[in-house]
């Protein structure tokens, strides 16, 4: 029987670990030995000319309607198709589409800018980062977010320096991480377009600014000509509050209320990333929904493995995580996010442990 868990983990890591034998490289060898790495290019090829011509029919039908409160639900639709097809960048990105680099790294900036209006060398920046130490202080950046406290220090700090009705809600944080996402959309448009006019290094720097400025300019320009101002700010409004619920709603399951790694703890690689992230359970129907965030362990083993291979993987790195005693954590969606919701509420109370993961405090210093 697999290994599986219900229930989250989530207190700090505190103490460095022990020198473990390189299990990693054992299961690197049979998930390439078994084929799961090998490129799905008819897969890919038919997703990738799919989307533009996908969100050309819903732009078309967004025209023929005219100004009129329907638009609303084209809003709705847009909203789900560009999230779709952030995921496909989100495969090309990682590689997980063509062997070239370059073909992927072109891939990434026509889908992510052009498209999706999201700036791929800040996504790369970031995005990278996580991978590399995930839930890990001080270097995840996912867990160093300015509204929401995930680790019991940020909500130390946030406490000391905020009084009366700003206390309640750090205190409450859990019930407003839902909403909160409402505006992720438009801060992923702004936190693309910081980044590529900062000072900071960025390939392509050029072509990402012509992109987003295509992407960007041009749809606020299109929104305008067909809608009179208030439709177009309602549209807009769910357009953009969507696009955000449904990218958070996908991602937020993945690491949250799972253990933190203090910033002077090494974990060995294998254990590093089965240990902090969360597998959802269900069809291929949320396979297709979650656009393969639903296999997280897989996606942070194996980041170029096609996402059509990881529902296969799962079974094999599931049964030997549960070999090596590595447990390997799997819940249904609504309870994922139940346990998101639950831990953030803990950690704005103020509680230091909020969950226990028995296998990193049993692991000794060396």
């Amino acid at each position: 029987m697999a290994v599986t868990s219900s229930g989250p983990a989530a207190s700090p890591v505190r103490s460095t670990t022990s020198k473990a034998p390189n299990h990693y490289t054992e299961l690197s060898r049979m998930v390439t030995g078994s084929g799961l790495m090998r490129r799905r290019y008819g897969y890919y090829w038919t997703k990738l000319i799919a989307a533009p011509i996908v969100i050309a029919v819903v732009l078309t039908v967004f025209v023929l309607l005219g100004d009129t409160w329907w638009q609303l639900v084209t809003a709705a639709a847009l909203a789900v198709v560009l999230t779709q097809v952030a995921m496909l960048g989100h495969d090309a990105a990682h590689r997980q589409i063509f062997r070239s680099g370059r073909w992927n790294d072109w891939t990434t900036l026509v889908i992510g800018n052009l498209l999706v209006g999201m700036s791929y060398g800040w996504w790369q920046h970031k995005h990278t980062r996580h991978h590399a130490n995930p839930n890990k202080i001080g270097s995840d950046p996912d867990i160093e977010l300015p509204v929401i406290a995930f680790t019991p220090d940020q909500a130390d700090r946030r406490r000391a320096s905020r009084s009366g009705p700003l206390r309640w809600l750090i205190a409450h944080q859990g019930v407003l991480f839902f909403p909160i996402l409402l505006l992720e959309g438009l801060s992923l448009h702004a936190s693309s377009v910081r980044r590529v006019f900062a000072r900071e290094q960025l390939r392509r720097r050029p072509i990402e600014i012509a992109f987003l400025a295509v992407r960007l300019i041009g749809f606020l320009v299109l929104v305008f000509l067909v809608l009179s101002p208030g439709i177009a700010f309602a549209f807009l409004g769910i357009q953009l509050g969507l696009f955000g619920v449904y990218m958070g709603m996908s991602f937020a399951p993945n690491h949250k209320g799972m253990p933190l790694v203090p910033a002077d703890v090494k974990v060995d690689f294998l254990r590093r990333q089965v240990l902090m992230s969360r597998n959802i359970r269900g069809s291929r129907v949320l396979d297709t929904v979650m656009g393969g965030l639903n296999y997280q362990i897989e996606h942070h083993l194996f980041p170029s493995m096609p996402r059509p291979h990881l529902r296969q993987a799962s079974g094999m790195i599931r049964a030997y995580c549960q070999e090596h005693g590595v447990p390997y954590t799997q819940t249904g969606l609504w309870q994922s996010y139940a346990i998101v919701v639950r831990y953030i509420n803990r950690v704005g109370l103020g509680e230091r442990d909020p969950f226990e993961c028995p296998l990193l405090q049993q692991r000794q210093a060396v």
